[in-house]
């Protein structure tokens, strides 16, 4: 899919009932009798008349308005990040599995860098659906009530790290240091004030507190990090691999560890409601070519996957990465269709406690129907939409 919304087909015109005045003619004398009998009886024919037009015109007023029957998009705009763990999309699109699946349907793409932007640019219709980390597509369900995106699938799980000087050895260590998370409000900033929370320390989305938090796009991360002019990371991958192996950092957090099972989502495929709804076949197309996606990279030998990852990265990204890196990054991730829906709860909950959305319901933020369609299999909604 192409990351761009969908727009709803205009509803026609209705026609508004047409206004029908009598007016009665006047006559010098009136006659009584017959004329008068005869009087009443056109008056009366007219205004049955009249009822009878204001009736029909009323009723073709309220009728349905014609729906268009939903068809294949003439194009799919679709995001997704310079990431691995986005390496469903980044395979998807380089090796033409996505293209090929929706055949007719124009595939272009927009690479972002962390997934507030995503959702600012589905919103804004520059894009129909895009890869995403969960909470900033937890953030959009749940300031549109609903009304903006379906999680369809998942991409990724793991992958995910808090990288550190190596100087800072506990949680205690950070008071008064910086620590940097891709962009506010997207997965990593709120594991990352989450996290700190849960050690006693207060942050403030203005960047105060007694840990300073800065939004950082991940390749000035990393020079920062490098300066000597932040602390630490939440990143993802390739990010956190990067900053152990070219940066000198150390892991303080490896996300899975707060997870049961060491499971969690990182990476989920989202689409915009409207778009889905207008537009099925291609939202099929385009789980086909994801699902294909992830079956390669689960297939491939080691290092047939890294080479492919790594070229797309330097198509999207500008810059291949070294293989010590796309190795380590790639022995943390997991690459699955399942979004791990039975997660989402406690990832809203961290998004309230960091203060970056509200509490709220979430079901109906699945829709898995289509996807366990493709695959044959049972992935659950946990309850949170449809499967």
């Amino acid at each position: 899919m192409s990351q761009t919304p969908g727009s709803p087909q205009p509803a026609p015109g209705t026609r508004n009932p047409g206004t029908i005045r009598i007016v009665a003619g006047e006559s010098n004398k009136p006659r009584a009798g017959r004329g008068l009998k005869v009087g009443i009886a056109v008056g009366l024919a007219l205004l049955i008349g009249a009822g009878a037009a204001v009736a029909s015109v009323v009723a073709k007023s309220n009728e349905a308005p014609a729906v268009a029957a939903p068809s294949p998009a003439a194009e799919l705009r679709l995001g997704y990040f310079g990431n691995v763990t986005h390496a469903p999309a980044l395979v998807g699109v380089s090796k033409g599995f996505i293209a090929k699946e929706l055949g007719a349907t124009k595939l272009s793409t927009q690479v972002f860098n962390a997934g507030p932007a995503a959702i600012e640019a589905l919103n804004a219709g520059a894009i129909d659906a895009t890869y995403i980390g969960p909470n900033p597509a937890i953030n959009s369900f749940v300031k549109s009530n609903g009304q903006s995106i379906r999680i369809i699938a998942g991409a990724a799980a793991g992958g995910a790290q808090l990288v550190v000087k190596p100087g800072i050895k506990t949680a205690a260590d950070l008071k008064g240091k910086t620590l940097a998370s891709p962009q506010l409000g997207g997965t990593q900033d709120v594991a990352l004030r989450a996290w700190l929370g849960k050690q006693g320390y207060k942050t403030s989305t203005d960047g105060s507190g007694e840990v300073n938090i800065n939004p950082t796009e991940n390749a000035q991360t990393l020079k920062l990090f490098q300066d000597g002019k932040i602390d630490g990371a939440w990143v993802p991958e390739p990010w956190a691999s990067r900053l152990v192996l070219q940066a000198g950092g150390k892991v303080l957090v490896d996300e899975k560890d707060l997870w049961a099972k060491g499971e969690f989502v990182t990476t989920v495929l989202i689409v915009n409601k409207t778009f889905a709804a207008e537009h099925p076949e291609t939202v099929k197309a385009l789980l086909k070519g994801h699902t294909e996606s992830v079956d390669w990279l689960n297939t491939a030998p080691a290092a047939e996957k890294a080479s492919a990852i790594n070229a797309a990265l330097k198509d999207s990204a500008g810059k291949a990465l070294a293989p010590d890196v796309i190795a380590r990054s790639l022995q943390n991730i997991t690459f699955t269709t399942d979004p791990l829906a039975g997660t989402f709860t406690k990832l809203l909950q961290d998004g309230v406690d960091a203060g970056t959305t509200k509490q709220a319901d979430l079901n109906g933020i699945f829709d898995l129907r289509t996807l366990n369609e493709v695959t044959g299999k049972k992935t659950s909604a946990a309850g949170l939409g449809q499967d």
